[in-house]
């Protein structure tokens, strides 16, 4: 699906003093992301999906469809380790202007890859759009393997992963073993260029909430095959990128996009807002990306 090649924005979900959400704050951000971006993730782990309700993240998603000036692809997130709970939530959700579903391997529960494999195939088969995998270890205590993920690129359903393993051998194997159309997609930052290079087809960032236009070149260098000149736009991110999560994503995601004027920095608990020594590294780092 080459509508949802190159960066994925995975957009923040603004809010208010009182924590309601902040539409025109979003309003402004789809515009600014508008700028570098191929298409949104909407209610991602950046978009605090964990703390909004039901109800929130239907009228965040309508209020996207109805604000995207860009005409850009959407792409939901939905996922959980309940699978009948997932499966119910896909099939109460209005999906028209939506292009595919972003799904994270169950948390805490800690299957086993067989577990992993139906819980998929279980989401797929209920899914009016297709399904991209999201592995994230690091947050769901369990790691989708290349073997799996593999397996479930078989279902006709399931058009690519999100891989967030950190674990670039790992990627290698799905890129050399994957069929031909399968969407092999960076979910580190960091790794994007790395897998443009062994044949991923972009990334869904973070730092795109910031910096749109830097994943833009990203993107065209490395698909031009100029991996130098790619580098040097990654690497303007390398100091900024560590703080975006010392204290939970988004929270410095968040800080960053109120230093530019975009948003307040306002998390819901149990994250809170950037303590004073982050802000000060972050503010650095931001500084000598500007210079």
């Amino acid at each position: 699906m080459k509508k949802l090649h190159g960066t994925g924005v995975a957009l923040i979900t603004p809010f208010t003093e009182t924590l309601e959400v902040d539409y025109p704050a979003l309003k402004k951000l789809l515009r600014h992301t508008a700028k570098g971006a191929d298409y949104y993730v909407v209610m991602g782990t950046t978009g605090e999906a964990a703390t909004c309700t039901e109800e929130e993240k239907k009228k965040v998603l309508e209020f996207i469809k109805e604000n995207n000036s860009a005409n850009l692809p959407i792409v939901y997130g939905i996922g959980g380790n309940n699978t009948h709970h997932v499966v119910e939530d896909i099939k109460s959700t209005d999906f028209s202007g939506v292009t595919a579903l972003l799904s994270v391997s169950p948390y805490y529960s800690k299957p086993s890859q067989q577990g992993i494999v139906q819980h998929f195939q279980a989401v797929a088969d209920a899914c009016p759009v297709p399904v991209l995998l999201y592995n994230i270890p690091g947050r769901t205590a369990s790691n989708i393997t290349a073997e799996t993920t593999l397996k479930l690129a078989e279902h006709k359903n399931i058009i690519g992963t999100k891989e967030a393993s950190g674990n670039l051998e790992q990627c290698m194997k799905i890129a050399k073993y994957m069929p031909k159309d399968f969407l092999l997609l960076s979910g580190d930052d960091m790794q994007s260029i790395a897998m443009y290079a062994i044949g991923g087809k972009g990334v869904i960032s973070v730092l795109a909430n910031v910096f749109p236009q830097i994943f833009q070149k990203m993107k065209e260098y490395s698909l031009a095959g100029k991996y130098d000149k790619a580098s040097h736009q990654l690497f303007k991110l390398l100091e900024i990128n560590g703080p975006m999560y010392e204290e939970g994503n988004p929270v410095g995601v968040k800080f960053l996009l109120e230093t530019i004027g975009i948003c307040s920095s306002y998390v819901r608990l149990p994250l809170v807002p950037a303590s004073l020594p982050l802000q000060k590294k972050i503010q650095s780092a931001f500084e000598s990306i500007k210079k």
